[in-house]
């Protein structure tokens, strides 16, 4: 279980429906506003599995340009999840290589890549997402689709496994802001944790933390190399 602070997907999926739409809803605001701050050395610079922020708080290996992108790839994902199960019958979901995107260079300055770009289509997808979820009655969250490693998945799992990527995501993208720009005025960290910002459990995925009990990638759910 993840503390009142950090939650885990089932504890998301096991809440109150309309909390779980409301973190969703709440996406890009979990993340640092300073990140527009960085330069293109600092968006793409990558760190060693042993860096920390001041506070002792990992980093994760990825550059902050790559996780950006990651979240946007990953809400399109989501997305047509969340569609698909909504209007066809159980349909079969499709796996995704996270990796094969990252390996790609896609995410890098040479595709010239605007990490306004990818925070816009989480914002945007969040937004879009939120207004379809809120009015589902219990049968809707019941609907299911199937995933080919995973088995059958209902839609409130999908919906709760997507909020807490991103919120999982989020807190180490705060801590890669960090440990390049310090810690984020005080303020701004108090009315974050006021608007209900959790950062996720302490595991950690795809952008280079520590590895979660089900292996590389985000953890089961996500669509990432491990489903």
């Amino acid at each position: 279980m993840g503390s009142a602070s950090s939650p885990t997907a089932l504890d998301i999926a096991n809440g109150p429906r309309a909390e779980m739409v409301a973190r969703h809803r709440f996406g890009i605001e979990g993340l640092d506003s300073r990140i527009f701050e960085l330069d293109d050395e600092q968006l793409d610079r990558a760190f060693l599995s042993d860096v920390v922020t001041a506070s002792g708080v990992p980093v994760g290996k990825w550059p902050v340009r790559v996780l950006l992108g990651h979240l946007a790839d990953a809400e399109i994902l989501f997305a047509h999840r969340i569609r698909r199960t909504l209007a066809e019958d159980r349909p079969v979901l499709a796996l995704w290589d996270e990796m094969a995107f990252v390996d790609s260079g896609i995410y890098g300055p040479e595709h010239s890549a605007p990490i306004a770009g990818f925070v816009a289509t989480v914002h945007t997808l969040r937004r879009w997402q939120s207004e379809l979820l809120m009015p589902l009655t219990e049968a809707h969250w019941k609907r299911t689709a199937m995933h080919p490693e995973q088995g059958e998945l209902s839609l409130s799992w999908i919906v709760a496994y997507s909020t807490w990527h991103l919120e999982h995501h989020a807190r180490y993208l705060r801590a890669k802001v960090e440990h390049m720009l310090g810690p984020r005025p005080v303020e701004a960290a108090e009315g974050a944790q006021a608007s209900g910002c959790c950062g996720g459990g302490s595991g950690a995925g795809g952008c280079g933390c520590e590895k979660p009990s089900g292996g590389e990638g985000c953890g089961p759910g996500c669509g990432c190399t491990s489903g």
